[in-house]
């Protein structure tokens, strides 16, 4: 397993971590997801250690806190062996306030997910939205305190907009506090606005990317095809999928897989670990988030890792899922002397 240097800190994760949302299925959104419980839970956890991955990502809302429940037990052994992330913001309950990135929440939020998880801290807690309500100096003065006492070893931020980040960065800054060391955010071959404004903030700040549904929920698993009908069973059918219908493009999904295919068939790898291995040649990417029902998805997904593609198979890829971007960025894109877009080869 290769280990990256998460951002700016000293903290170093595999580039594949285990994402848990499939643990407990204790909501109709989240049953789509999955229902494993806490055997099959620990099986997994053992087959992701022996293969290197350290790193288990989690939520408080994620089945209601039953994810948090059944990861606590799986690895109440193994506490000094694994890294947890678990993550705060979105609502837990109708409460007017159980919800958001106010002092009184996170502070409430993060002792109920450390009472789940059975453990005294959290390795990297994730703001999982940006409040606007809140002002960004009381949420990360109130982060810095769970540091400080530590029950927090780092702070990160999800789903954030580049001046969500930016002014984030900055108020840290200014006040010698915590940082956010990294952005857990959506992107894939299918969906590529991230390159846009996060990727090149991330270079220049060095924010560290953990990639959440790489395989756009499964679209990019080679089980969509033009000649086969959707999956009845899979997350999208179900009305489980994290990442909305309307923002995919179905002739161009095709087109991507059918060159998917082409570089598995070139590789002897599946299309669903080519397509996690092209996300580790992007700049700023530390680590992927896999998620799997069952052993058997979690052993494929394993197989991204170990290999590289090469220059002109990424360049393939890169190709056929190009996007044209919205404006500044493609008049940016005109100048590329002035290195204000990022050079998408390599990592950085």
């Amino acid at each position: 397993m290769e280990y990256r240097q998460l951002g700016n800190a000293g903290l170093r994760v595999p580039v594949l971590s285990f994402g848990t949302a499939t643990f407990g299925g204790g909501n109709k959104f989240f049953k789509a997801w999955g229902n494993t419980e806490v055997k099959e839970a620990s099986q997994m956890v053992n087959l992701c250690l022996d293969a290197g991955v350290n790193l288990f990502d989690t939520s408080n809302v994620y089945s209601d806190g039953v994810s948090e429940e059944i990861l606590g037990k799986a690895v109440s052994e193994l506490r000094d062996k694994v890294l947890i992330s678990t993550k705060a913001t979105f609502p837990m309950s109708d409460k007017v306030n159980d919800y958001g990135s106010s002092r009184l929440h996170l502070v409430k939020a993060c002792e109920d997910s450390l009472k789940r998880l059975g453990t005294d801290y959290i390795d990297i807690y994730h703001m999982h939205g940006f409040d606007a309500n809140t002002p960004v100096e009381e949420t990360l003065k109130a982060l810095d305190n769970l540091v400080q006492s530590g029950k927090v070893r780092y702070i990160a931020c999800s789903n954030f907009s580049g001046w969500h980040l930016m002014k984030s960065l900055s108020v840290s800054d200014r006040y010698g506090w915590s940082k956010y060391i990294a952005h857990q955010a959506y992107y894939s071959l299918v969906n590529r606005d991230f390159e846009w404004e996060l990727m090149p903030l991330g270079i220049d700040q060095k924010i560290g990317t953990i990639v959440w549904s790489p395989l756009a929920s499964g679209m990019l698993s080679g089980k969509y095809r033009r000649d086969r009908p959707m999956p009845e069973n899979a997350r999208v059918a179900q009305g489980g999928s994290p990442v909305p219908a309307d923002t995919i493009d179905k002739e161009r999904l095709y087109n991507i897989v059918d060159k998917l295919e082409e570089v598995a068939e070139e590789t002897g790898k599946t299309a669903a670990q080519v397509s996690l291995n092209w996300l580790l040649q992007r700049p700023t990417v530390a680590n992927i988030i896999v998620g799997a029902r069952n052993e058997e998805q979690l052993k494929q997904n394993l197989g991204a890792v170990g290999w590289n593609l090469t220059l002109e198979q990424v360049k393939k890829l890169d190709e056929v899922s190009e996007v044209y971007p919205a404006y500044p960025y493609w008049h940016q894109r005109q100048f590329p002397m002035l290195g204000a877009a990022p050079k998408l080869y390599g990592n950085s």
